[in-house]
C-alpha cells in the first residue's frame, strides 16, 4: 500500500495511490487507527500532494554508513549519533527548499525514512516490525557550516532543523523490507548518490528499539536512518530528488532565501 496525504480544494484527505499512478483511492480515518475506503478516486493532477506526515518528530541518525564515515573523516562512533529536526522543518514533495540568506554551504542527504505507526516503548529488535508503519524518503538538508560550529560544542539544531530543512514523501510505503532498498539521490538529473540500505550499520529494527529504550515513540514519529556516501552542496535554482525503491521519488526545488 502506497498511502498518500493530499488536498483537493484546500481540503486534507488521506488516500491509496493506485498501480498506475494516475489515481487516488480516497480514504475515511488516518494511517494509525485505520483507513477505509469512501469509494472516491481523485485524479493525481488534480489534488496537491503533501508531506505524507503532518508535522511529526523527526529522529535523526548520524554516520549510519561506512562510507558516509570515510568521506566526513570520522571514527565509526561508539554510541548512535541521534539529533532531532523540528516539526515545522518538514515540506512535502515539489516543496521548495529555502536556501538560507547567510547559508554558506547546505548539503543534501538522501535518506530512508521510518513511519512509526504504533507506540514504543522497550522494543526489542525482533519485535520492532510490530511498531512501524512504513516507509518513505526524505531528505536530510544540512548547513554544514552552522553543524560544524554547533557540534564543536555538543549541540545540533539550527544547521539541522531550519524551515525547509525536511522534506519527506511522496507516499508512506507499507509492507516493505527495508533491508536491501536502493537509494538514488540526484542533484539536476546527475546521480550524486547510489546506495542499498543493505549498507545500514544500525539496521531499522536497531534503530526502532534504540530509541524506543530511552524514549516513547509516537505513531507519525520518523526517524531518519542516515545518508550514505556522496553528499554535497546545493544553490538555488538546483533540484534536488531522492529516490527509493518500493516508495518512489522525492523532488524538490532549490530556492533563495530572503533576509
Amino acid at each position: 500500500m502506497r498511502i498518500v496525504r493530499y488536498a483537493v480544494d484546500g481540503v486534507r484527505h488521506y488516500g491509496e495511490l493506485e498501480a498506475d499512478d494516475r489515481g487516488i483511492a480516497r480514504c475515511g480515518g488516518d494511517p494509525y487507527t485505520g483507513l477505509a475506503p469512501t469509494g472516491h478516486v481523485d485524479k493525481v493532477g488534480d489534488v496537491t500532494v503533501l508531506s505524507p506526515l503532518d508535522r511529526p518528530r523527526i529522529f535523526g541518525f548520524a554516520y549510519n554508513y561506512a562510507a558516509h564515515v570515510d568521506e566526513t573523516d570520522q571514527e565509526i562512533p561508539d554510541v548512535p549519533v541521534c539529533f532531532m529536526k523540528p516539526s515545522t522543518a518538514v515540506v512535502g514533495p515539489g516543496d521548495a527548499i529555502v536556501y538560507p540568506a547567510d547559508g554558506e554551504l547546505i548539503h543534501f542527504e538522501g535518506e530512508l525514512v521510518v513511519v512509526i505507526g504504533k507506540e514504543a516503548r522497550h522494543v526489542k529488535p525482533s519485535e520492532a516490525y510490530e511498531h512501524v508503519l512504513g516507509y518513505t524518503c526524505g531528505n536530510d538538508v544540512s548547513d554544514r557550516i552552522v553543524q560544524r560550529r554547533e557540534s564543536a560544542y555538543g549541540t545540533l539544531l539550527i544547521g539541522k532543523g531550519q524551515d525547509t530543512f525536511a522534506p519527506l514523501g511522496p507516499v508512506i510505503a507499507t509492507g516493505l523490507d527495508p533491508a536491501r532498498l536502493s537509494l538514488t539521490t540526484r542533484v539536476n538529473g546527475a546521480v550524486v548518490q547510489s546506495a542499498s540500505t543493505a549498507d545500514l550499520l544500525l539496521t531499522v529494527p536497531d534503530l526502532v528499539s534504540y530509541l524506543s529504550r530511552h524514549l516513547t515513540l509516537l505513531p507519525g514519529d520518523a526517524i531518519m536512518t542516515g545518508t550514505p556516501s556522496g553528499v554535497g552542496p546545493i544553490r538555488p535554482g538546483d533540484e534536488v530528488e531522492v529516490e527509493i525503491e518500493g516508495i518512489g521519488v522525492l523532488r524538490n526545488p532549490v530556492v533563495a532565501g530572503s533576509r
